[in-house]
């Protein structure tokens, strides 16, 4: 509503001999205000702020009439009278000098400001004024209280009367009324009233308020009242109080006209604002404004008494001031929006604390925008900053400056879903960027907290509803600088409106308008100046499509109209389409194609608009519609606050037969003070048909007698837009309520269309309290905008001695930030509260596509949860389980339990699961559902409520599904889980991923903490995405840990089973991909255990089978055989591969155990494996190949390192610079070149190399190739080099076993299997 903005200002003065002020006031219209100081009365201008004039009382006389006290401005701001403490009223004549200016503005040379435009000295130039004294009046008693009443001063005094002055200082005959003979009663029904009881009661404080034709008062005794005339004449006679029963200390007042509250300040700190009741008289507590201990436990109670109390310019807020200092500004309805004494406000940078800000005085300035207060510690030490270097001193007196919502003064913003906050020279807007804008719901770059897949729900939708990223994308506002030509002349800006899209706005100062469009960046000014000054904008300003609708006062014709001006013409009124009205306008608003003014003679008025296609510039059309008198229902026209045309209607019969009709304009909403009154459409009669007449000759049918919906309300919202699958939200009527907070009336629909119960209401009105002040309702998105002040410290920047003059350091810098909030929750646990869960099912199953549903249902689970588990009392009809029934219609029932219990309490989790169900139970549903990271998070709660046999049971089976299915990161959380339940250390739960992890069984990572290219989708990564990326460190983590002095204990020995259980599954199932991803992601010492296993689990059983499923496995293609030799591989006893044999071998070979050599030798330690038993000698070795020596060094001298760790670390060295095995094909391209080949050799070469499959899978073949070599795995070594198809590899097993003491049994198998081998190649 209203947000500080940046620093205080301090004012200067020019004169040396100026006292401290102790007293503000500004003039009735906001231009000039008034400064008392003890024995001084000076004027000052508002804008720029400059002294105009000053009057010194003289020694003699200011000793007489003592020190000045008060000041009050006439209604036409032609005088002063002031208030002095020995009972004088000095009356001051404020005489203007025409045609003299004090200040002019100078512009430079060439700048286009022309100082020939129509008043322009008055807009822009301080007039010249005199203080003149003429009157003086003694009344010979204290003077209490001052105030303007109409056409008379009232002045009460501290003998207990009230004295009615007229303005030139006369009383005309009218004797003084004695409070004594004024009666008092609790309502004004009561026939006769008591008498004030004792002589020296008098009224401490009073203000009158017009639209409740009385004053309130403050009496000295502490007790609270209004004064009312029952007749129209003000005497002793026709008056009559009122008490407030339950006031006894109050000490200030200040009234609210446009929505009749008069708000008393109490002795206690808070504020009790109370209206009058209608029917009765009686003066009825509306609501309360105090400090809560929970928002601020340290002072709430130690604010002293009430001091001050200022109602905003246009109603919406009040300044409230203790004595101890500190500000506190509040909605109309008890909405606190902003308060001094937390926060920034009240701590410096270092955690000390600062001594509040005294107020003695304060007044606001035009439109609300700045808000003038005395500094009280200045008044108390007067000369407080006085200034040596310079002439000027400044005063005590402080300028806060207010941004606000375009809302408090044009009303008809309230069906946009944009938030525009005016400031009083900028604009602030939350629709981002007007590009993105012109497509408002295509894929939009969403906020960073977003996952992608959360994305997809808001590209379709209503085109006329502005797309989620560009109305919450960021936090910063896109700011417009309002043009300066038209502010000068213009100042302040009344109103301001956005167009549906957020793509153009339009401002209205003191006379015409001026629009900018956010896609071209440009103003658009009236090119006539004489026009803009000849329009005064009255009832406010809106957008229609492409043109401006306004209402406005035509000066040289003295005529009220409604004008429609096109965006894209040139801003004059040959241009615009202008009809005549016969009452001032005081509201706008559009709705669809209709018009709805709100004049001053308390009558409505609706127009339709159409848009006339008239050549290049297409004009709109207007013609009347209805007219409706409510003068009937409304006591004042200016106490309606807003007037809205909808389509909400009570009966949802109709919309059942006639589904065209749902967006009709079928009803008048009208704040009436703060009641909410509903003028609907009366459908009794009989029914015109719509193909009868055409819509414009159709007589529209007649209202309904107004009905009360709601109390205290501050800003209505709806839409005109209409959505088949959210018609809970957009038929519904959102109401702000200030410190009550939020009301939804939300219509009811019988589900399928079926025939509705006639017992049930159609609609209903739902409460519900939101954490912001809302300013924007996005319909479709269940969101509420709003906006908060925030504050940055900047008192570090400035040395300690110097401090005190600085008011960057007694105050923080004030910014306004965006934000918004779910309330979804907040309706669907009224409607299950009212036992209306099937409208609630309804209404969730329509948002279930909402990015944040999920969070929507954990939120409800939670703030039921935590109220009715710490209830002290306990709940004869508790909410929890039907909320948990509730949640179990959505699939995401049981993360939502789960993520709930996480965030509570250990203690409430046996009442939660009391309600929604075992954690057993709910652990095995995650594991058939395949909700593998859910069923972690319930592990942990079974670890906690469970004995420990319990939880192992249940996380062995989860880490079995985990291996089963690849999810290598939840591996290793179980495998830590499950140490810590062995060595008792079940403190410390595992960190389980809340979101799923991409699984990577596509490829082997060597890393542990492993990185997902950005650019690559979180969500499905390739099949076979390789992530090799290079790093010298061993795999750290939990798993590293795991071959450690303790493997010897049971637990690590349980694990150890499980594990190589699952190993042995893979190998028998002849899963090898699978079984290095295993290994190289649990840093599972896979050569130690296939050196176990070789002649059980890792011998090959059947060879053909397991070639062929190693093809299909690592993609990789069968030989092809070209047609000049089909050939048998055991030809002459010879092993032998395809064509290219020798190029190959020479190559890969070579290359694969140089890329060993480089790297390998200097990394971790490795384990033994079998090859270090074998006895052979040096020269044996040296036989291997032809590549002895190499071979020497890249394969064995590392096997005798020293070290029982995995081998795990070779395999890292070997695919840290896999990337080198590229060489493959570059190498072989190379030797093409340089060879003689025949076509035919040629065309073998090119088969071979189309027979290769991918480089990945050479690399993952090779990996293994090495693994199973080091553990003696011979037959398999064979596998692989049969699909490599490199008789190096073949060579290199043979030599193996010739020089080792190899189990005959393995040479039997490798024999047996080639032969099966070749068989099959031969007949398939």
């Amino acid at each position: 509503m209203y947000f500080l903005s940046g620093w205080p200002k301090r004012l200067r003065c020019p004169l040396e001999t100026l006292e401290q002020p102790l007293h503000i006031q500004t003039d009735p219209k906001r231009v000039f205000f008034a400064v008392l100081a003890p024995s001084q009365l000076s004027i000052w201008y508002s804008r720029p702020s400059v002294l105009i004039v000053s009057y010194k009382e003289l020694s003699k006389p200011a000793s007489q009439f003592g020190p000045y006290k008060q000041a009050e401005w006439r209604p036409d701001s032609t005088m002063i009278a002031v208030s002095t403490a020995n009972g004088y009223i000095l009356f001051f004549d404020i005489p203007s000098s025409r045609d003299k200016y004090l200040y002019e503005p100078v512009y430079p040379k060439g700048s286009p400001h022309v100082k020939g435009t129509p008043r322009y000295k008055e807009e822009q130039c301080a007039p010249s004024l005199n203080l003149e004294m003429k009157k003086v009046l003694d009344l010979q008693a204290s003077i209490t209280s001052l105030q303007s009443m109409l056409e008379d001063l009232l002045v009460a005094t501290a003998d207990g009367l009230l004295h009615l002055i007229h303005w030139d200082g006369m009383t005309n005959g009218r004797k003084a009324i004695n409070l004594s003979t004024v009666p008092f009663s609790v309502d004004l029904q009561s026939s006769r009233g008591s008498f004030l009881g004792f002589e020296d009661v008098h009224i401490k404080d009073m203000e009158y308020c017009a639209t409740l034709d009385g004053f309130a008062a403050v009496f000295n005794d502490g007790r609270v009242g209004f004064i009312t005339p029952i007749s129209s004449r003000f005497t002793a006679e026709q008056l009559r109080g009122v008490w407030a029963q339950d006031v006894f200390d109050g000490t200030c007042v200040a009234v609210n006209n446009k929505y009749r509250l008069m708000a008393f300040g109490c002795a206690n700190g808070s504020v009790q604002v109370y209206t009058i009741d209608n029917s009765t008289g009686a003066m009825q507590l509306s609501h309360k404004l105090e400090l809560t201990p929970k928002q601020y436990p340290d002072i709430w109670n130690k604010t002293g008494p009430v001091k001050l109390m200022r109602w905003s310019p246009d109603n919406c807020v009040v300044m409230v001031t203790w004595e101890c200092g500190g500000l506190s500004l509040w909605s109309v309805f008890g909405a606190q929006l902003i308060c001094t004494l937390g926060g920034d406000f009240a701590y410096r940078s270092d955690g000390t604390k600062k001594d509040p800000l005294k107020i003695s005085s304060m007044s606001w300035g035009s439109e609300g925008y700045h808000l003038w207060l005395i500094d009280g510690n200045c008044s108390l030490n007067a000369g407080c900053d006085i200034d040596t270097k310079n002439e000027a001193h400044q005063l005590g007196i402080l300028q806060f400056q207010f941004i606000k919502s375009a809302l408090t003064a044009n009303t008809c913003m309230s069906n946009q879903e944009q938030v525009l906050l005016q400031g009083e020279d900028r604009l602030y807007l939350n629709c981002g960027d007007a590009t993105q804008a012109q497509n408002p719901r295509s894929a939009l770059s969403h906020s960073d907290q977003k996952p992608i897949r959360e994305r997809g729900p808001f590209l379709e939708g209503s085109l006329d509803s502005q797309g989620l990223s560009t109305l919450l994308g960021h936090r910063h506002w896109h700011v417009v600088q309002i043009h300066s030509t038209y502010l000068e002349s213009n100042w302040p800006i009344r109103f301001s409106a956005i167009d549906k899209l957020g793509q153009n706005v339009a401002v209205a100062g003191k006379f015409g308008f001026a629009h900018y469009s956010l896609l071209t960046k440009k103003w658009k000014l009236f090119g006539n100046i004489t026009q803009e000054q000849n329009m005064i904008v009255t009832g406010g300003i809106a957008w229609w499509n492409d043109f401006i609708v306004l209402a406005c006062y035509n000066l040289s014709d003295r005529q009220e109209e409604l004008r429609i001006y096109l965006r894209t013409s040139n801003l004059d009124n040959a241009f615009a389409h202008v009809t005549k009205v016969q009452a001032e306008t005081l509201l706008l608003s559009v709705f669809r194609d209709i018009v709805i003014l709100f004049r001053a003679d308390c009558s409505i008025c609706l127009y339709s608009i159409e848009r006339q296609p008239d050549g290049s510039n297409p004009t709109a059309s207007i013609q009347v519609l209805q007219e409706v008198s409510m003068s009937r229902y409304i006591p004042h026209p200016f106490l309606v606050v807003s007037v809205t045309l909808t389509s909400v209607r009570t009966e949802t019969g109709i919309s059942l037969k006639m589904p065209q009709q749902a967006c009709e304009a079928e009803s008048i909403m009208l704040n009436l003070a703060g009641q909410l009154i509903m003028v609907q459409r009366d459908r009794s009669g009989p029914q015109i048909r719509e193909k009868d007449s055409s819509p414009n000759q159709r007589k529209l049918l007649p209202f309904c007698a107004p009905v009360v919906l709601a109390q205290s309300v501050e800003n209505v919202w709806t839409t005109c837009r209409a959505n088949k699958q959210k018609r809970h939200l957009l038929e519904a009527l959102w109401l702000s309520c200030g410190g009550s907070g939020m009301k939804v009336w939300l219509p009811l629909f019988p589900r399928d269309h079926r025939k509705p119960h006639s017992f049930l209401s159609r609609r209903i009105m739902l409460p519900f309290h939101i954490n912001i002040y809302p300013l924007a309702v996005l319909f479709e998105d269940a969101l509420v905008l709003g906006a908060v002040n925030d504050t940055v410290l900047y008192d570090c920047l400035y040395s300690h001695s110097s401090a005190r003059q600085h008011l960057e350091v007694l105050f923080p810098f004030c910014i306004v930030e965006r934000t918004s909030q779910i309330y979804l929750h907040h309706i669907l646990r009224q409607l299950l509260v009212r036992n209306l869960g099937e409208q609630a099912l309804l209404l969730a199953h329509s948002c279930a596509t909402l990015p944040y549903f999920p969070h929507v249902l954990e939120l409800m689970l939670h703030e039921v949860l935590e109220e009715e588990a710490t209830s002290r009392e306990p709940i004869p009809d508790p909410l929890l389980p039907t909320v948990a029934k509730f949640i179990t219609e959505f699939p995401l029932f049981l993360q939502t339990v789960v993520h709930c219990a996480r965030k509570t309490e250990y203690a409430l989790w046996n009442y939660l699961f009391a309600a929604v169900g075992n954690p057993k139970d709910l652990f095995e549903e995650c594991l058939m559902a395949q909700d593998l990271d859910t069923a972690a998070s319930y592990l942990i709660i079974l670890q906690n409520m469970e004995v420990p046999a319990v939880s192992r049971q249940h996380a062995t089976l989860l880490f079995n599904t985990a291996l089963e299915q690849g999810k290598w990161d939840l591996c290793r959380h179980m495998i830590r889980f499950l140490k810590a339940i062995g060595s008792g250390e079940s403190e410390t739960p595992p960190p389980t991923p809340t979101t799923q992890e991409p699984s990577s069984t596509g490829g082997f990572e060597f890393f542990r903490h492993r990185s997902i290219s950005l650019s690559q989708s979180a969500e499905n990564p390739p099949a076979n995405k390789f992530n090799l990326q290079k790093t010298l460190s061993m795999p750290s983590g939990p798993s590293g840990k795991r071959w450690s002095k303790d493997s010897d204990c049971a637990e690590n020995m349980y694990i150890d089973m499980m594990l190589w259980r699952h190993a042995r599954r893979l190998l028998e199932e002849i899963r090898l991909k699978d079984l290095g991803c295993f290994a190289a992601q649990l840093g599972f010492e896979l050569i130690g255990w296939l050196c176990k296993e070789r002649a059980r689990a890792a011998r090959v059983e059947d060879f053909v089978i397991a070639l062929k499923r190693l093809h299909k496995d690592f993609l990789w293609p069968f030989p092809v055989i070209p047609a000049c030799s089909v050939n048998s591989p055991f030809k002459n006893g010879k092993y032998k591969t395809a064509v290219g044999e020798q190029l190959l071998k020479s190559q890969s070979a070579d290359s694969f155990l140089n890329v060993e050599m480089d790297t390998g030798v200097s990394s971790a330690p490795r384990s033994h494996s079998w090859l270090s038993t074998i006895n052979s000698s040096q020269r044996e070795m040296d036989t291997v190949s032809s590549h002895g020596p190499h071979m020497q060094d890249a394969f064995l001298s590392p096997l005798f390192n020293k070290g029982d760790e995995c081998s795990i670390g070779s395999a890292t060295d070997l695919t840290e610079t896999s990337s080198i095995v590229d060489g493959d094909w570059t190498m072989v391209d190379e030797n093409i070149s340089t060879l003689s080949l025949t076509q035919s050799e040629l065309e073998h070469i090119s088969l071979e190399l189309a027979s290769k499959g991918p480089h990945k899978s050479q690399v993952q073949l090779r990996y293994l190739l090495h693994i199973f070599m080091e553990a003696g795995c011979l037959d398999w070594c064979i596998i692989i080099g049969l699909i490599l198809r490199e008789s190096s590899i073949i060579n290199q097993v043979f030599i193996i076993m010739q020089s080792s003491d190899a189990d005959g049994e393995i040479w039997q198998n490798i024999k047996s299997g080639l032969h099966a081998v070749d068989r099959w190649a031969s007949t398939d």
